[in-house]
């Protein structure tokens, strides 16, 4: 997960409302235009996708492995409140396996919206918050080879197979914290923090957003300080687009959100793809990414 040097990362979304007919060449044209990375949605609904059909993530990451050959890959980012420990480490680690080693695991507590979906309950705050940390610890203890684990709300025991392939290493650990129990979370177990300004910023001005994701970054490092970890070993991604920030809007506004993030100390800056509906939230022209990706390469 180390980034070109000198350079910030970038990413991008490839939301997987398409048939994967269409989704196919969506992953091929990122990595033609020269993204380093490209994620999807793993959500069962989604206030973004009303009445359009939503693919699995991780299935969708397994065949964009086949056409796509230098990319990392991964969910942006895979639901604590739709997965098990063991389940997801299944999952993940077979996609790591498909894609050589590239699958990027971000993970966080998900949307009570898809817990409703699921299985028709709602879950409190507080109760996502303990099933995020259960996730985190329960996978980290799958990886670590253990048979059986308890935590304060899932389990599991009886665990006979291997938690991943022969020769397979596990996947970076990029976890989405906002609050201060999911920035301690992040700061004892990750690989890497990712934050799209939290629940409150799609509906915060540009300077307020800004503002805010400053407040994160030092919530972090004062996470880090209270575990006794160094900061600097935790890749940093920000995700963009879903608020009033959009930076594929024009060359300007991407090349500004990418001094912005570079200056926060974010190794990667993720956008959404260029397969929006026109005048949409999403929507963004082709040659937008590819000249900002152009320039990005030649810096």
């Amino acid at each position: 997960m180390t980034p070109h040097p000198g350079r910030i990362s970038l990413g991008v979304v490839v939301v997987q409302t398409r048939p994967w007919r269409q989704l196919a060449q969506d992953f091929r044209v990122a990595e033609e235009l020269g993204y380093d990375a490209a994620y999807v949605y793993d959500h069962l609904t989604h206030p973004t996708a009303p009445g359009e059909w939503l693919g699995d993530g991780f299935a969708t990451l397994a065949a964009a492995a086949g056409v796509t050959e230098r990319m990392r890959l991964g969910p942006m980012v895979a639901s604590a409140t739709l997965h098990s420990p063991v389940a997801l480490a299944r999952r993940a680690g077979t996609v790591q396996d498909v894609s050589g080693g590239r699958l990027v695991l971000g993970l966080g507590a998900g949307s009570p919206l898809c817990a409703r979906a699921d299985r028709g309950k709602s879950l409190t705050p507080g109760q996502m918050s303990e099933r995020f940390r259960d996730t985190v610890e329960g996978l980290k203890a799958v990886w670590a080879g253990q048979t059986q684990w308890t935590g304060r709300a899932t389990s599991f025991t009886g665990l006979e197979t291997l938690p991943l392939p022969e020769g397979v290493a596990p996947p970076p650990l990029v976890l989405a914290a906002h609050g201060p129990k999911a920035l301690e979370l992040t700061a004892r177990h990750a690989d890497g923090w990712n934050t799209y300004g939290g629940p409150s910023a799609a509906r915060l001005p540009a300077q307020e957003f800004w503002q805010a994701v400053r407040a994160q970054v030092a919530g972090l490092r004062e996470a880090c300080d209270r575990v006794g970890r160094d900061p600097a070993q935790l890749r940093r991604s920000l995700l963009l687009g879903f608020g009033e920030v959009r930076p594929t809007r024009s060359v300007a506004a991407y090349r500004e959100a990418i001094d912005r993030a570079r200056e926060l100390g974010f190794d990667e800056l993720i956008v959404y793809g260029p397969w929006g509906e026109p005048g949409g939230r999403f929507g963004s022209e082709v040659s937008v990414h590819a000249e900002v990706l152009a320039r990005s390469a030649s810096a």
